[in-house]
């Protein structure tokens, strides 16, 4: 039997939007809460930062969202579309393959225009709770409290009397949509607390200006997208720039063709006087410390008893990324993978949870669930890895977005999307300086073309080949 619900989905960026129009699509009823004034999430700029610049004073007014002025995707637009609305290049837009995050928030700002979703988002609402309701037993009930901002737009006051009163609403499910990029992580740094020099994490970076100075020397601790871009922004109005980074297979010494900028093992200690000693033996004497070291997730506003805990950044225990076992299938959580292609990803997470509380697809048992989630974590040890890889995709992601495919009876996803993703992150992973603007379209479009035949031809839309909309769906366990 086909069941329709209530669901409460938190955050209109583009795990959100994914969920609403997969949720709407199966019949679902939809309420989309985003605290900001528009849509996009991470992908809405914002050129003000937070009062505290490592972001650890919990009175601080939060920015939502850690973009820098010039970023751009370090992905292609080929695999940053969905099935069946590609990312395509428009005539007035930003026709670069590797475009500016300008060109991505226009394009969700299309693709929620083409399938209504803005009906169901309540814009300037912020969720500051959920709890399981006390009505039901079975986890089949939530209560959602939410407060919409009186003047609809960020405050660096963050007052409560920014602050509606707060409504309570009672939802059949709750779909987790919050992001993982506004809450920064830091780096454990010997000394620091004794350091009197000027700390920032990238999440309040947007533009090199403030680091200028003829003897502005910043250490630059990280070796992520972020920390490649930020380090040659900055290096051209610093002095100097010296990146820090606990990759074993580092090499010390000057960055390539990059005169001013310095690779070194991790930061050894840190002595008041601002020297700074690097685990390869050499130091500096730095006058700001630029922390690009990740976010950690963060749900503040849910209430669930030690039923889900993030423990060193593995948010668990989730089935495939999205249930926790117990609470599930009213409780999920999309968007969780990281080193993935975003926008495909939580499409098929969306699309297989709408199935799940439609009643068209069902879980397995909680046992069962609980069993997989353990046999992955010990399959993490084995391979030495840490807590905090448990959300990382790589090298498995084609698999993963195969296996959801597989639970709503669509087919696997053609090769050149798995191809392309793992040349792209061999190109960044190595730091190839310059590789958006060296990758070879016309190679690519004959791939692509090769294997899809109408479906994208250098970017543009010439057809749809793989057809969502209308899939079988099958029941699985």
């Amino acid at each position: 039997m086909v069941r329709s619900v209530r669901v409460a989905v938190i955050g209109a960026g583009v795990a959100g939007l994914n969920a609403a129009r997969e949720l709407h699509r199966e019949g679902h009823t939809v309420v989309v809460f985003e605290k900001r004034h528009d849509l996009g999430g991470t992908w809405l700029y914002d050129s003000r930062v937070e009062s505290d610049s490592l972001s650890l004073d919990p009175a601080r007014a939060v920015v939502e969202t850690s973009l820098y002025h010039s970023l751009r995707t370090n992905i292609p637009r080929q695999i940053m579309g969905f099935l069946d609305f590609p990312f395509a290049k428009r005539r007035h837009g930003d026709q670069r393959t590797f475009p500016g995050h300008e060109e991505v928030l226009r394009f969700l700002n299309e693709f929620a225009d083409e399938f209504r979703l803005r009906e169901f988002i309540r814009f300037s609402t912020e969720v500051v709770r959920v709890e399981r309701g006390e009505v039901r037993k079975r986890n089949e009930e939530w209560v959602v409290e939410s407060r919409r901002r009186r003047s609809g737009r960020w405050s660096e006051s963050e007052s409560e009397s920014e602050w509606g009163v707060v409504v309570r609403e009672v939802y059949d499910a709750v779909v987790v949509c919050n992001g993982h990029f506004t809450e920064p992580q830091l780096a454990d740094v010997p000394g620091i607390e004794k350091w009197r020099g000027y700390q920032i994490h990238s999440h309040n970076y947007r533009v090199p200006e403030p680091f200028t100075g003829q003897k502005q020397i910043v250490v630059l601790i990280g070796l992520g997208p972020s920390a490649f871009d930020i380090s040659k922004e900055v290096a051209t109005v610093a002095k100097e720039v010296h990146i820090a980074a606990r990759a074993p297979n580092i090499t010390v010494g000057k960055w390539g063709p990059h005169e001013n900028i310095w690779l070194h093992k991790m930061i050894e200690f840190v002595d008041e006087d601002g020297k700074m000693v690097f685990q390869d033996g050499s130091s500096v004497h730095a006058d700001t410390i630029l922390y690009c070291t990740g976010y950690k997730y963060h749900f503040p506003f849910i209430e669930l008893d030690g039923i889900v805990t993030i423990d060193d950044n593995r948010v668990g225990p989730l089935y495939k990324h999205v249930f926790p076992p117990r609470l599930s299938p009213s409780l999920s959580f999309i968007g969780m993978p990281k080193q993935d292609t975003p926008f495909l990803t939580t499409q098929l997470q969306s699309k297989w949870l709408a199935n799940v509380l439609s009643g068209k697809v069902f879980l397995p048992t909680e046992g069962d669930m609980m069993s997989d989630i353990k046999n992955y974590y010990h399959h993490m040890e084995e391979r030495g890895l840490p807590k905090r890889f448990t959300h990382y995709l790589p090298p498995n992601e084609m698999e993963y977005r195969n296996w959801l495919l597989a639970q709503v009876g669509m087919p696997p996803l053609k090769e050149w999307r798995g191809k392309m993703f793992r040349e792209c992150l061999k190109s960044a992973m190595t730091k190839l300086d310059g590789y958006r603007d060296q990758w070879d379209d016309d190679y690519w479009d004959a791939i692509i073309a090769s294997q899809e035949g109408n479906l994208l031809v250098n970017g543009q839309e010439v057809g749809v080949a793989e057809d969502v909309s209308k899939s079988s769906v099958l029941s699985t366990k």
